[in-house]
């Protein structure tokens, strides 16, 4: 049996009912592949067979093993983040894919999939354009982390953190739809909820698109200027803008990493859909998200400490404006007071000149 027995919206958000009972299969999964492949047996027959939510966990383990071997391989620790905009989507489109093949109403599944694929397009869009698929590429903050650890602290760091529990935190982001897939085996149909938060997710996803795209037009512009000592032609921003050194125009004026806030709150969204899905108030489900908000917290202090010792301005920012809830105001930077010098201090000078 690959699904639970529902009967009612509730049962399907409760994990004693809908996960528990299929944790043997995982364990039987990989010899049950083994028999696929040398005895010639189907497997998509395996997988139409295999509850979803256990396969697509399984899938997140392997990727964890490969991105595991090549980054000690190449000694790049970035290969999660190659993946972090493609693999939530993948496995919602693994959730739709099941539901197809086992002939089950996937209406609801498609509309999440609609929404996961245009976010899926706009953070690749945005990690390629920044020259994150380049070869050799990797995220400063890896460096900067290893920097302080002793080199098997940091292996372990890899084995645990980077590799494995990254890959499961993104299969974990999807696992909402694993409960709207059963849902819908009560409540088949699209309703105005469902619309109501797919639009939410395209608006969040549209914020998104225009804070990094701010944060591009600035950076675009400030290395113009380094490069040129000229503020370029068409710029938006004023040389104190540039010399600054950080964006804080549009979204930026109000928080400080507008699409830090935006991304936690798609996921956080999927999983209220979940909740809504299943009649329940909360469930095992939200873990993904819980876990996200957790790294974002790690991470976004990480930045910030880097950044604030590059940019003297940072602190008078960090002051005014939030760091992922926007603040009512915007940002005022402060204005330069003008060196006055007195009379008796200039005939002082005067003086010290003549003699």
């Amino acid at each position: 049996m690959a699904l639970p027995i529902v009967k009612s919206l509730e049962d399907c958000a409760e994990y004693a009912k809908v996960v528990e009972p299929f944790l043997p299969q995982l364990y039987e999964l990989p010899s049950n592949i083994l028999d696929a492949l040398t005895s010639r047996g189907s497997l998509v027959e395996l997988y139409a067979s295999t509850n979803p939510l256990v396969s697509g966990f399984a899938i997140s383990i392997f990727v964890g093993c490969v991105a595991l071997v090549v980054s000690e391989i190449n000694r790049n620790y970035s290969q999660i983040d190659r993946l972090w905009s493609i693999l939530p989507t993948i496995y919602n489109a693994h959730f739709a894919l099941w539901a197809h093949l086992n002939n089950l109403p996937s209406q609801r599944l498609n509309l999440i999939l609609c929404w996961s694929i245009i976010w899926s397009a706009r953070l690749t869009f945005n990690y390629w354009r920044k020259g994150g698929y380049k070869v050799g590429s990797e995220d400063y903050r890896w460096e900067i982390v290893k920097s302080h650890c002793h080199p098997v602290i940091f292996t372990l760091f890899n084995i645990t953190f980077i590799s494995f529990i990254q890959s499961i935190l993104l299969f974990l982001l999807a696992a909402p739809t694993y409960v709207v897939l059963l849902a819908s085996k009560i409540e088949p149909k699209i309703g105005i909820a469902d619309v109501l938060f797919a639009t939410t997710q395209l608006a969040l996803v549209l914020s998104e698109w225009f804070s990094d795209q701010q944060q591009w037009d600035y950076q675009t512009a400030k290395k113009g200027y380094q490069k040129t000592a000229k503020i370029p032609r068409g710029c938006e921003y004023s040389l104190d803008d540039l010399n600054r050194g950080f964006v804080t125009k549009g979204l930026w004026a109000y928080c400080r990493h507008p699409n830090f806030t935006a991304e936690q709150t798609i996921w956080l969204v999927l999983y209220q859909w979940s909740c809504y899905a299943s009649n329940v108030s909360y469930s095992w489900a939200g873990a993904g998200a819980l876990f996200l908000l957790m790294l974002f917290q790690g991470s976004t202090w990480l930045t910030e400490l880097i950044t604030a010792k590059k940019y003297p301005e940072y602190t008078t920012y960090q002051k005014q404006v939030g760091v992922l809830l926007p603040s009512l105001r915007p940002y005022k930077a402060p204005t330069a007071t003008p060196k006055i010098i007195r009379t008796s201090d200039l005939a002082k000078r005067q003086k010290a000149k003549q003699k």
